[in-house]
Parts: C-alpha cells; structure tokens; sequence
C-alpha cells in the first residue's frame, strides 16, 4: 500500500495533509482508514502518524507523484500495489475494492483505477500490477504526469465523489465549503 505525501500544498498554503479533520490530520483519517493488516509504505517527508509506517522519499524531492511511485516500486517487492494520494482522507475503503478486484481480474488487465461521477480516472487510486506499472514508468519520472500510469491496460470503477474526493485547498475540508 502506497500513500503519496511528497506535494508541496501550493494552493491550500499549508501543509495540507498536516490540516485538522475532525480529531485528527487529513493524512491520518486515510492511513487510518486503509486496511488494518496491510503494510503502508508513505512517500514524502517524515511526519508523526497514529498508524507504523514504512517511509521514502521521491527523487528529487518534491519531483511528483509520479516520481513518488517510481521510488515506491523500487523498495516494495509484492506483485499488486495499491496507491493513494495522501490528500483523499475518504479513499481507505476504496483501496480494497481496487485491490480485490485486481487479484480477482484477467491476467491481461495490469490495474485497476477508480473514477469519479463525472467518468474521470484517477491513477492515484489505484491497484496495478507491480510488473505492469514499471513497464510505463519513464526512465525518470520527476516531473512527468501521473498519467502516464493510465497506459496500464485497465478497468475502471466509479465511486462517489465522497470517496475520490480530495483536499486541494481550506475550502475543500468538512464544514468550510
């Protein structure tokens, strides 16, 4: 389980993951949200969690998230990977569904990747074969859009924007719409 925590926040202002929600930050509502029993690999700076983590960074820091999958894929060693952007605290239990029907789908198809209510895929929350996502990463991925993961032949699953949704500024938290 990859969680991306590497961005810089420009357009919250602050370090958005680090942002109060409820009694806890943004990045602990999603890490405490994933499933218990799966190890969680965190891409970006140390920060305290209420959940063990294992930590990385990208190359160069702040390249992506991109970059941040790239460094992920080179230090975890499981054939199916599941990833999340650090700032969609409602995606945990999507991260299941993703990855059960991975395991459960045609050798042919590499990921499976979440979609919003208005159709758009998301190749933040994901789960690829680990083989097939190294196949499209650039030789270096700092930089290059996290797109380049949609050319993993893939299904797609929608989820309501509750889910998918993520917090790019103040006004997108809880209660400051």
């Amino acid at each position: 389980m990859v969680v991306l925590a590497g961005g810089t926040s420009r357009r919250f202002g602050s370090d958005k993951l680090a942002a109060p929600l409820g009694d806890a930050t943004v990045l602990d509502v999603l890490v405490g949200s994933l499933p218990p029993g799966w190890p969680v690999l965190v891409v970006g700076p140390r920060r305290p969690l209420v959940r063990e983590v294992g930590w990385v960074r990208e190359d160069p820091p702040g390249g992506g998230p991109l970059a941040g999958v790239a460094a992920a894929l080179a230090v975890l060693r499981s054939a199916v990977v599941a990833v999340v952007a650090g700032d969609m605290p409602y995606a945990g239990p999507a991260v299941a569904t993703l990855v059960s029907t991975l395991l459960t789908a045609p050798p042919e198809v590499g990921a499976v990747i979440a979609v919003d209510g208005t159709g758009v895929p998301n190749p933040l929350l994901a789960a690829y074969r680990t083989a097939e996502a190294l196949a499209v990463l650039p030789p270096s991925a700092a930089g290059r859009p996290a797109r380049l993961l949609l050319e993993v032949a893939h299904v797609e699953i929608t989820f309501t924007d509750d889910v998918v949704r993520d917090i790019d500024s103040p006004g997108d938290l809880p209660g400051r719409e």
